[in-house]
């Protein structure tokens, strides 16, 4: 089948498929694995949904399927190639890497897996053979010559690795790639001289890197006396409290441990290597090549909890709550960084709505460590979007009590706990936790916009209150939550063409959001533009709103609002959105 053909033949039935796939896992079910079979066209429309849905798994097997009906069409031989090495698969991605370059030489990423398959093979030579022909801008650049410094030391000449690596031009950050791993390198070698030289040098560029600080922080345990490795540790902890590995390593030198390096191996070197570079990228957005380095780096180092977490962080960006949980399972409960894993392993789950899961592995956490605040933050955030309002007040009263003196950064808890008073109709609980947040942070957008807008609808402190909200929106003028609040005041308090001016804006700025919507309809109605007015709340209930406003809206398109001087709180919602207070 030639490659026009192919497309030819996706034309005709895309539509039809279309209409069946829902989603790329969809695709799974027996019935249409029956129907795409023995259906070229169908695979490739499979696999190229399930690449714009980010599921690499699932584009692997539909683009490997119909590679075999056209094996050396170089497009097919990519996208599977690519597909595979993003899902992790980099032994079958070594074999369609030889077969991408047997039609492309040139293509870098091959390259740069069959250079990775041959560091772990030991196969030290052909690495750097491989990664020198990988090279292609700044980014692959500096990993070729990482990973080709690794496998210089791999064939045991350290010096050579570390001279060759500092030949390398380019932007100031890759100064701190090249100390790091030039430390290591030293430091494997056991030229304790050198080693503390390049450590010192990229922990003085930037003493905030975590695994920057652990390297140095490591061989000063083990030649710099105990003092000045805690003082490393101490200095970041100032920066960054609380983190599982640094409080993990701290204590361990506290009690006369000397840390081992940070790796022990060229292979573990090289893993080291792509997951520094592939979780800077990731974080700057390069999504695609962050999860080749990556996974590429697990491929060498299967146990390396940071690329793990990175790899989960990666795929929760992605939106891809799914992956992130198999990715979070793979940490072990050995591990310093289990217990952090568990809580957004938990967070994900709630996301794929197994909201008991979820509250399962917070229990547990939970029960291991009574006072963890940010596991009962998260307990807590779940059940508040949940909207078990009484339970997620408990729940963050237990996380309030961990911290016995409250800092700025805290007012979070106490705006989170008020909103579940609230929403409990425990409204002088609530009022006290939102004024303590105020205090903690005054002037902080959310909460005046949640106390001001409560004072507004409740009909007390109207001046104060609209004066909250307006602060509010001056802060954040493009929150579209945060406008409607502002409008709708102005419609509690009777200035109906200043409600319909705001909330026009905020419908603009939230378009799919029922209970904006549905705002406006009523300011339309109060104006007398009943005809837009039917048309806001029909939108409202095309987007889904919860069955209580839904019943209200129904009313509404049936009967309108009641007149002014006989209308009740029940004609108009007062639902509040998560950026509308909570």
């Amino acid at each position: 089948m030639t490659h026009s053909l192919l497309y030819r033949h996706a034309a005709i039935i895309g539509a039809v498929l279309v209409l069946g796939l829902s989603s790329a896992r969809a695709a799974q079910t027996p019935s249409e694995q029956d129907i795409l079979r023995d259906n070229p066209a169908g695979n490739y429309l499979a696999a190229r949904h399930a690449s714009v849905e980010r599921d690499p798994a699932v584009a692997a097997g539909y683009y490997l399927n119909v590679l075999k009906t056209d094996p050396r069409n170089p497009d097919l031989l990519s996208r599977a190639f690519l597909s595979v090495l993003t899902e992790g698969d980099v032994d079958q991605a070594s074999k369609l890497a030889e077969k991408v370059l047997a039609i492309d030489h040139s293509d870098h990423i091959a390259r740069l897996v069959l250079g990775v398959r041959a560091l772990k093979q030991k196969q030290y030579a052909l690495a750097r053979a491989d990664f020198s022909q990988s090279v292609h801008g700044p980014v692959t650049d500096l990993a070729a010559a990482l990973l080709s410094a690794w496998a210089r030391y791999g064939a045991g000449d350290p010096r050579t690795a570390v001279d060759d690596m500092d030949r390398l031009g380019g932007p100031d950050w890759y100064g701190v790639f090249k100390d790091l791993h030039a430390g290591l390198i030293f430091d494997l070698a056991n030229y304790r001289k050198e080693a503390g030289k390049r450590y010192e040098s990229a922990y003085k560029a930037d003493p905030t890197a975590l695994r920057t600080v652990q390297a140095y922080g490591r061989y000063l345990s083990r030649n710099g006396g105990k003092d000045a490795a805690l003082k490393v540790y101490a200095d970041f902890s100032k920066e960054l409290p609380n983190h599982p590995l640094i409080k993990d390593e701290t204590k361990r030198i506290s009690d006369g441990e000397k840390l081992p390096p940070l790796v022990d191996s060229a292979q573990a070197g090289a893993a080291e290597a792509l997951y520094g570079i592939g979780a800077s990228i990731g974080r700057r957005g390069g999504e695609d090549l962050a999860l080749v380095y990556l996974q590429l780096a697990l491929y060498l180092q299967p146990s390396h909890e940071m690329a793990l977490l990175s790899l989960a962080d990666l795929y929760e960006s992605l939106k891809k709550p799914d992956l992130a949980v198999k990715v979070y399972d793979r940490i072990p409960p050995s591990s310093p960084l289990y217990r952090s894993a568990q809580i957004q392993l938990a967070v994900d789950l709630d996301a794929l709505d197994r909201t008991d899961d979820a509250k399962q592995r917070l229990d547990h956490v939970i029960a291991d460590h009574p006072d963890d605040t940010e596991a009962l933050m998260a307990l807590g955030n779940i059940e508040r979007d949940r909207k078990d309002f009484t339970n997620c007040g408990d729940t963050y009263s237990k996380a309030i009590a961990t911290v016995p003196n409250p800092q700025k950064s805290d007012w979070v808890m106490f705006y989170f706990r008020g909103i579940c008073y609230e929403r409990s109709d425990q409204w002088p609980k609530a009022e006290a936790d939102m004024k303590k947040a105020l205090d903690l942070y005054p002037d902080q957008p959310l909460v005046l916009n949640y106390l001001g807008y409560s004072w507004v609808d409740k009909g007390m402190h109207l001046d104060e209150g609209m004066d909250m909200i307006r602060r509010a929106v001056e802060q954040r003028p493009d929150d579209g939550y945060i406008v409607d609040s502002l409008g709708w005041a102005y419609f509690r308090t009777g200035n109906f063409d200043e409600a319909v001016q705001n909330l026009e804006r905020a419908v603009l700025l939230k378009p799919d959001d029922p209970t904006i919507n549905d705002h406006l309809g009523d300011a339309y109605w109060r104006v007398g533009r009943k005809l837009e007015a039917h048309f806001q709340w029909s939108q409202a209930v095309d987007f889904k709103p919860d069955p209580d406003e839904l019943a209200t809206l129904e009313k509404k398109l049936k009967d309108g609002l009641a007149d002014k001087s006989s209308s009740s709180s029940a004609d108009v919602t007062k639902t509040k959105k998560s950026g509308n207070g909570g």
